[in-house]
């Protein structure tokens, strides 16, 4: 016989339970409860964890709430209470300028949850009406004000003359071309020449009068014969006539390839300055040893030229030498004379000027001697109360 150990007892199937496990069992189960009427109640949120992460709006009474405003892209909605839970009363909100800060490191975007969107009403701009400066201050403004200054006109910048090679230093007429080379009026030639002995022709002198005196253009153009429409002269030809420095000839001729003389040189200034003649013209022009040879129609202009110091002679101030064609250098020394007399240029001193003042107009003579009583007449008798009897 074998022994075989002893059987386990059988449990009891009906054990009765202590006090201890019904406690246990009646925790579980609320807590059981409480967890799913906790999750019944947050339906709503949509299982929102964030927001049991999120610190209460719940104000403290020593903290103050800031609430935040939505920004012009962010979408509010509104706040939903849910029926199992009781309304609250929010406190008031203070509206500050703050930047409103939003969680950087959730995931789901921030909802804001305002009890009520609060409007900041825009103030309506009021028509600000100006706000003049005390008297006082105006008249202390005015007093220490500084005086106006004009500024000074800038000179003009004049460029250095031509630097000819056949007008040496000591030449007579090289101070009269300088001026005029410096303000471009006389120009020379391809090879740095001047060639001032050589003859100047009508259509030439026409050409140096539009530059000398600033002449406005010719409204009414005079076609002559002999001078081309596509002539190189043809303009300054019609300002010279138009201005009165020059005339045509008869038979609408201007001869623009004819030499001009040194008369016809100064009896054109002295028409286009509009130069009266002196009274005593023959006394004027006698201060030359060869007036005979004047013109007839030239003796008044040349008196006008004469006093007005136009007239440049060479070698000798005393000869005029009317009917010699005239050289440049002659041309530009006269030229250079009538815009001294013109105002344009600064005068200069030269031996070869010619200088000479109209002569003074005699006053008429007023006797200062008293009428003399006439005698009368012994041998002529007046009868009383009759005419006399011869």
């Amino acid at each position: 016989m074998t022994n075989r150990p002893p059987s386990e007892p059988e449990s009891s199937q009906k054990t009765a339970l202590g006090f201890d496990e019904f406690i246990a069992i009646l925790v579980a189960f609320t807590t059981i409860g409480a967890i799913l009427f906790w999750s019944l109640s947050r339906r709503d949120s949509s299982w929102n964890l964030n927001g049991l992460l999120l610190p209460s709006s719940t104000p403290s009474p020593s903290v103050r709430p800031n609430p935040v405003l939505p920004s012009p892209t962010a979408k509010v909605e509104p706040y939903t209470v849910p029926n199992n839970v009781l309304p609250y009363s929010s406190p008031e909100a203070v509206v500050e300028p703050k930047t409103p800060s939003f969680p950087t490191n959730s995931a789901t975007p921030y909802r804001a949850m305002l009890p009520s969107i609060l409007v900041i009403p825009t103030p309506s701009p009021q028509p600000q009406t100006p706000v003049s400066p005390p008297t006082e201050l105006e008249s202390s403004l005015k007093s220490s004000a500084l005086p106006l200054v004009t500024p000074a006109r800038p000179k003009s910048i004049i460029p250095p003359p031509i630097a000819f090679n056949d007008v040496p230093n000591n030449f007579w007429s090289r101070r009269f071309i300088d001026v005029l080379s410096a303000r471009g009026i006389l120009k020379g030639f391809p090879d740095y020449s001047f060639r001032p002995n050589q003859p100047v022709n009508r259509a030439e002198f026409a050409a140096i009068l539009e530059k000398a005196f600033d002449q406005e253009p010719s409204k009414t153009a005079i076609a002559f014969q002999d001078v081309p429409t596509k002539f190189w002269a043809t303009s300054a030809i019609d300002q010279a006539i138009s201005a009165g420095f020059l005339k045509g000839y008869p038979k609408k001729t201007f001869k623009p390839q004819q030499n001009i003389s040194r008369v016809q040189v100064l009896v054109a200034l002295v028409s286009g300055l509009n130069l009266k003649a002196p009274t005593s013209p023959n006394q004027i022009i006698s201060v030359y040893k060869d007036a005979k040879d004047i013109p007839p129609y030239a003796i008044g202009k040349i008196a006008a030229a004469t006093t007005n110091g136009l007239v440049v002679n060479y070698p000798n101030p005393q000869v005029l030498d009317p009917n010699k064609v005239a050289s440049r250098a002659e041309v530009a020394a006269m030229i250079h004379q009538a815009l001294v007399k013109r105002g344009k240029l600064s005068a200069i001193t030269s031996p070869n000027i010619v200088r000479r003042s109209s002569p003074p107009q005699a006053s008429p003579k007023i006797s200062t001697e008293l009428p003399q009583t006439p005698k009368p007449n012994p041998k002529v008798k007046l009868p009383t109360g009759g005419s006399p009897q011869q």
